[in-house]
């Protein structure tokens, strides 16, 4: 059990930077509303992973794909905290790459029915939205080649496009 904790420890470390980048990237515009930091953010994810004590890591991939999972889900909790809180909430935009900024609440409904779809597809937009991941580095940690990530990224963001209707 205790291999597991360390093991799960230096992962966690590892996925931390990225977790916080994305967490700056998501609350730069809406800090002022969320009242929330990014490492507070980070820190409320990091402990959700910590309290799964009982779960069993089978390898980075499905480490990754759970950070990414918390921390997706911790920042639609506080949104949807906030947003019972005020009637006349913003609509809370991340921003990624180059693209216009995408409604958190939209695009984890879309993520939701993705994943219903393609497990594959939706584990890949979690890790590049909500953890940073960079292709090269989704291929690393998924074990499959950057070309198959790649073409799985492209029918996921157009995917995700025609679901969000993007232009």
């Amino acid at each position: 059990m205790s291999d597991d904790r360390t093991e799960r420890d230096q992962m966690l470390a590892e996925l931390y930077d990225n977790l916080r980048a994305v967490a700056a990237r998501m609350l730069r515009r809406e800090a002022p509303f969320l009242t929330l930091q990014p490492t507070e953010l980070v820190h409320e994810a990091a402990m959700r992973i910590a309290k799964l004590d009982r779960m069993s890591w089978h390898d980075r991939q499905h480490f990754f794909a759970t950070g990414a999972r918390i921390l997706r889900q911790t920042m639609v909790d506080e949104i949807r905290k906030k947003r019972r809180a005020k009637r006349q909430a913003p609509t809370i935009l991340l921003e990624i790459d180059s693209a216009p900024g995408l409604d958190v609440e939209a695009l984890d409904a879309a993520l939701v029915k993705l994943e219903r779809a393609s497990p594959d597809l939706s584990r890949i937009v979690e890790l590049r939205y909500f953890v940073g991941l960079g292709v090269p580095e989704i291929a690393l940690v998924s074990g499959a080649s950057e070309s198959t990530v790649k073409r799985r990224w492209q029918t996921a963001r157009l995917w995700l496009a025609s679901e969000l209707q993007i232009a």
